[in-house]
């Protein structure tokens, strides 16, 4: 689905692909990390609603989810099973999610969301804003060529839903401005979304952050991810710094202009 101004996207290729083992290592780095880790900015204990990616289910974000507990946050899995996709079909049951939350906190909740989880996070951004405080996403293909991923088929035979069928006005929402503080993190080396899909337009409230040689599959688990999501959630609400890029893993965050 590339627009008329840009060309089509492809998917990343084989190598990229098979290099996904790598997410392996990143796990192992992040658990002899993990007093590092633990030394990131703390913010308010507001609470956060982790989304998977798809075919994942909430066993793939517990190690954020542990991580943003033990930061202080009040933790929610998303609590619907294994992720198999369907941006229409979910909206009306994460949108109760978010809902019950907010009810039972009295708080707005900030989104995380990994890969086709970060799209439905923006989706709940724009329908309700006035629930959401901030939306982190994590390699997620929102933006030019939503097809531009190694997943397209098994989200389309698991959903039920065609990419190609998706209304034009929605893939400009979600490409476009969120009313809400969000941050999009993602890899060049990203074996199963293009990165180029995961590239907002940044703006006063708005950035994006790439992590130097992290896998797709790694993103919820990578040490200098972990990191960035803490220093963005710990942000006071309704204010907006850029991020730093700084701290123990500074040297894993591309420059803001590469950035682009």
């Amino acid at each position: 689905m590339p627009t008329q101004s840009t060309p089509p996207l492809r998917p990343p290729g084989l190598g990229l692909l098979l290099a996904e083992a790598r997410s392996v290592l990143e796990l192992n780095a992040s658990l002899l990390l993990a007093p590092v880790l633990m030394q990131a900015p703390k913010g308010d204990g507001h609470p956060v609603l982790v989304l998977p990616g798809l075919l994942a289910s909430d066993l793939s974000t517990a190690l954020l989810r542990r991580f943003l507990k033990r930061l202080g946050y009040h933790s929610f899995a998303w609590g619907l099973g294994r992720n198999v996709g369907g941006v229409y079909a979910m909206r009306a049951k994460l949108d109760e999610r978010l809902r019950r939350i907010h009810d039972l906190t009295g708080r707005k909740v900030s989104l995380v969301g990994w890969s086709l989880g970060g799209v439905y996070a923006r989706d709940l951004a724009l329908h309700r804003p006035e629930l959401v405080r901030s939306v982190i996403t994590l390699g997620s293909p929102f933006a030019r060529d939503l097809t531009a991923t190694n997943g397209r088929w098994v989200y389309e035979r698991l959903s039920g839903e065609s990419l190609d069928n998706v209304a034009a006005a929605d893939l400009q929402a979600l490409a476009g401005a969120l009313p809400v503080p969000t941050t999009s993190i993602y890899s060049r080396g990203d074996g199963i979304v293009n990165w180029r899909t995961s590239v907002l337009q940044p703006s006063a409230t708005a950035e994006n952050i790439e992590v130097c040689l992290a896998s797709h599959i790694g993103l919820t688990v990578n040490a200098a991810v972990l990191w960035a999501v803490a220093d963005r959630l710990a942000q006071p609400e309704g204010s907006f710094q850029p991020f730093g890029r700084g701290g123990p893993f500074a040297i894993a965050y591309a420059p803001a202009a590469q950035a682009k």
